[in-house]
């Protein structure tokens, strides 16, 4: 028998050592992967879009990316270190704009080893060391730096005849507030289906729900954008849900509610109430079911998104190039007691109601974002259809703001159809959220507004008889290079002209804030407000971390 020599005994050890690494990697790539995945809806989706698809001219895609595939450590510093330079991916040109998101080293590597093996990419496994050589010759040296610069700024000056304070900080991206609105427990809505009560007396914080009790969804797969507390203490959700499907990727949209309680007597067991489907937004754009409420009627109330930017095509076949379908950029109502709920459209050409809500006089208002054009976002006045009558319609994709039907927006803008006349938005005579100084129909462009809460005559004179709109801030710049607008509260004040149109004088009450978006009444002196994340300027450049509860108390009146 012939004797291995020591080069051939040292070839077969390096062998199994590699063996035993190629073994590990992949046991450990698996659980990367998911960890990754999770880290990516949370972070990266909003952008890049669920399927990796990014937005053409705007986001790059990640899906069958060469510049990924030929930048490893240039993807490891977007991630930790933002993105300020030009790119090319797959041929189109990008303008570096993302800021570094807030991931130590184990979780950067985590999503990359993600994207990497998703969509058609090359695969492979980055690890937390990867990340950290790349770190250390960025501008954030350490996870640690970069945390610090992206902490909790101190709190903004009070507004007249209020005390401020901070009441809560989270966990967690929380997107929604609920309650019985006399100051007791508060609920606080996850983007991807969990839900916190905080009780303002003790400072207590316990979850009560988690993306699994949603029975019928796929934990990380969903999110929940919407949230209202009825009178029988029951929660109601909206959901959205991205199925994967042939030939067209599915947005399952529905309500859900609670259907028991726990031995503390919080809502639990959330089971579907209402579904229904439809191809998945283009690129970013699945605005899907956000806002719910109950209206004076007794009756449910839903803002249903667009899955478009402004009703284009796409070029994506797997995402559906139909533009926008029925039950989209519209407004529905059902009746919370039936038990076979039918959807009434109840309102046509809203792009993207954030949030709506009644003045004092029953009249209902909705606030929505704009399209990527320097269009003004809009705050729309809703009347509901008499029996047999068609629902009004608001513009979109059409129209925008204080544009005439004539305005092509974009190539692609078709003309409205015939016959039909557009209701035009509030019109914001300012002072704060006007575009150049002049009467807006409503908002800054790229502002963001989101929680819309109506304050009665119980409020101090400054606020009485009120709406209250938070601005969750700019995610482009402009019109023009440096303009950013939102992290902020404003107030408004209606009026309604002879000719019908409302119009809305606007006032900033409260910034600068880490991106407001919801607002909430919690009793006859008290006011909640949610911050989503921390920085409070477009500018910043520094990534995301959960944000915190806000609380303005009266002080006089």
């Amino acid at each position: 028998m012939r004797i291995p020599t020591l080069r051939v005994m040292l070839s077969l050890a390096l062998l199994a050592s590699a063996l035993r690494l190629r073994a590990a990697d992949d046991a450990e790539l698996a659980p990367a992967i998911e960890r990754g995945r999770v880290l990516f809806g949370a972070n990266c989706a909003l952008c890049h879009g669920a399927t990796g698809d990014g937005v053409k001219g705007l986001y790059p895609p990640l899906a069958g990316s060469d510049w990924l595939a030929q930048h490893r450590s240039g993807a490891i510093r977007a991630v930790i270190n933002g993105l300020k330079e030009d790119i090319v991916v797959n041929g189109q040109p990008f303008q570096g704009q993302m800021p570094p998101i807030m991931l130590d080293d184990a979780q950067a590597a985590d999503v990359l080893t993600f994207v990497v093996n998703s969509w058609g990419n090359a695969g492979g496994r980055l690890t937390a060391d990867h990340v950290a050589a790349v770190r250390a010759t960025a501008e954030f040296k350490t996870f640690a730096q970069l945390k610090a610069a992206g902490d909790y700024i101190g709190l903004p000056p009070a507004p007249a005849g209020f005390a401020i304070r901070e009441l809560v900080r989270l966990n967690d991206f929380a997107c929604r507030l609920a309650s019985d609105g006399k100051g007791g427990k508060l609920y606080i809505l996850g983007v991807n289906g969990s839900v916190w009560r905080f009780d303002p007396a003790t400072g207590n914080l316990k979850q009560i729900l988690w993306p699994r009790d949603f029975v019928g969804l796929k934990p990380l797969e969903f999110q929940t954008l919407g949230m209202v507390l009825d009178a029988q203490g029951r929660l109601w959700f909206t959901v959205n849900q991205r199925v994967p499907a042939e030939p067209l990727v599915m947005n399952e949209a529905g309500i859900f509610r609670t259907t028991a309680f726990d031995a503390d007597g919080d809502p639990v067991a959330p089971r579907a109430w209402l579904r229904a489907s439809y191809p998945w937004g283009i690129g970013p754009y699945n605005h899907g079911l956000s806002d719910i409420r109950f209206g004076p009627d007794g009756l449910l109330y839903v803002s249903s998104g667009s899955r478009t930017d402004s009703g284009e095509a796409g070029d994506l076949p797997h995402l559906g190039k139909m533009g926008e379908v029925d039950i989209t950029a519209v407004m529905w109502r059902l009746d919370p007691k039936s038990e076979s709920p039918k959807i009434e459209i109840i309102s046509r050409g809203i792009r993207n109601a954030y949030s709506f809500n009644w003045d004092g006089e029953g009249h209902l208002f909705t606030v929505s974002n704009g399209p990527d054009a320097h269009a003004p976002e809009e705050m729309d006045f809703i009347t509901p259809p008499r029996p047999g009558e068609p629902p009004e319609h608001h513009g979109f994709p059409y129209q925008f703001g204080d544009a005439s039907a004539d305005t092509k927006w974009y190539p692609h803008t078709p003309a409205g159809p015939a016959g039909v006349k557009f209701i035009l938005p509030v019109l914001n005579l300012g002072p704060a959220g006007l575009m150049a100084g002049q009467p807006t129909s409503t908002f800054n462009a790229h502002s963001s507004p989101t929680g819309l809460t109506w304050l009665d005559g119980r409020w101090p004179d400054s606020l009485r008889n009120q709406f209250l709109v938070g601005r969750l801030g700019s995610f482009l710049a402009g019109p023009g290079p440096d303009e950013e607008h939102g992290f902020d509260v404003l107030r408004m004040k209606m009026s309604r002209r002879a000719d019908g149109r409302w119009t809305a004088e606007t006032h900033t009450f409260l910034a600068p804030l880490g991106r407001p978006i919801d607002i909430h009444i919690a009793g006859q002196d008290t006011l909640y407000v949610l911050e989503y994340t921390r920085p409070t300027t477009l500018r910043s450049r520094v990534g995301w971390l959960p944000g915190r509860i806000l609380e303005l108390k009266v002080t006089g009146k």
